[in-house]
């Protein structure tokens, strides 16, 4: 662990900011992701977040490189001041701690126009061509396949359905439940290919002046984009009416080339959603009881609900549907 010394020191290097000047070092809350985030300010209007990762989650390397193609592609992405790979560290941009979590309580017609944004934004990221993408100089993780979908799945039985939940599967129940979750694995995998944030949910979003910047895509890779919109229009830290929904999804369709004719679209989009919160609710048991970050286990009643509407708006996810109504009777008996 970097000592605060240390970290005011590259800081002071990385500005050019003299020994003579002041410097606020306040630590944030942290993000679940094996790194540690303070906002530094000096000279009253100056401001920056410094960013120490560890190594050991190979993502965290990755995210000043993502930062910088983003913000070369049109995707309003904090600008990177410095990455020091060798410490661990990256001073970036601080765009302030408004997301698009803050405007939950406000009207649907401020809301609206605020995911509009964003998924005006998305469209972009989603639209760029595979074939263009610098892999030369922009790492990612492994994309979405048959792989990663299982490790999804089986994060979210050990995690959520064994630790939270208490639940052991029977084996014949087990079986069946395991191929209906592969085949929704193929189907995500058949959709067409596009880079994908993969955790965009609304405290990923920050909103500066009205405008959305992305936070939080170290994950980033080639995948489904139906996960992306299943992330931000199921995200279980916010609730939408039934209609708010449909509204963004049918926004975001008029902006998509409408491969897929709306009922298909939209069944994409709920099964892809299922697949999202199946990873939600294995990461908040895996943070609030393994890492002791109980705060996560707050929003397993938002998930399970989430993943009941989408299991109930397709007849392919009959199984899940059942297991999912067994966890809501195990968590509201706790």
């Amino acid at each position: 662990m970097k000592s605060r010394e240390e970290m005011i020191g590259f800081c002071r290097e990385s500005l050019g900011l003299s020994a003579s000047i002041p410097i606020e070092f306040s630590s944030l809350e942290g993000r679940g992701s094996d790194r540690a985030f303070y906002r530094l300010k000096w000279n009253r209007k100056g401001s920056a977040i410094l960013v120490y990762y560890d190594s050991n989650r190979v993502e965290n390397t990755y995210y000043a490189g993502i930062a910088v193609f983003l913000q070369e592609i049109g995707i309003p992405a904090p600008r990177i001041i410095r990455h020091d790979p060798a410490a661990y560290f990256i001073l970036m941009e601080d765009l302030g701690d408004t997301d698009l979590w803050s405007f939950r309580e406000t009207s649907w017609q401020k809301r609206s126009s605020l995911y509009q944004k964003t998924l005006t934004i998305l469209n972009r990221l989603h639209s760029f061509p595979e074939r263009d993408f610098p892999s030369d100089r922009v790492k990612l993780i492994e994309s979405f396949g048959p792989d990663l979908y299982r490790w999804e799945r089986d994060y979210f039985r050990e995690h959520f359905v064994g630790n939270v939940c208490g639940i052991k599967l029977e084996p014949v129940f087990e079986r069946e439940l395991e191929s209906e979750l592969s085949a929704l694995a193929e189907r995500l995998s058949a959709t067409r290919p596009c880079l994908v944030h993969r955790d965009l949910q609304s405290q990923n979003v920050i909103i500066r002046d009205g405008e959305p910047f992305f936070i939080d895509f170290q994950g980033m890779r080639f995948g489904s984009l139906f996960y992306d919109l299943g992330s931000l229009l199921c995200d279980p830290y916010v609730t939408f009416a039934d209609r708010e929904r449909e509204e963004l999804l049918s926004f975001y369709y008029g902006l998509s080339k409408r491969v897929l004719v709306w009922a298909g679209f939209r069944d994409y989009f709920w099964e892809a959603s299922a697949q999202r919160l199946m990873q939600a609710l294995g990461a908040y048991g895996f943070l609030g009881l393994r890492k002791r970050l109980r705060a996560f286990l707050e929003h397993i009643p938002a998930g399970l609900r989430n993943l009941h509407q989408a299991t109930s708006q397709v007849a392919s996810l009959p199984l899940l549907q059942k297991l999912v109504l067994t966890c809501q009777k195990k968590t509201a008996q706790e």
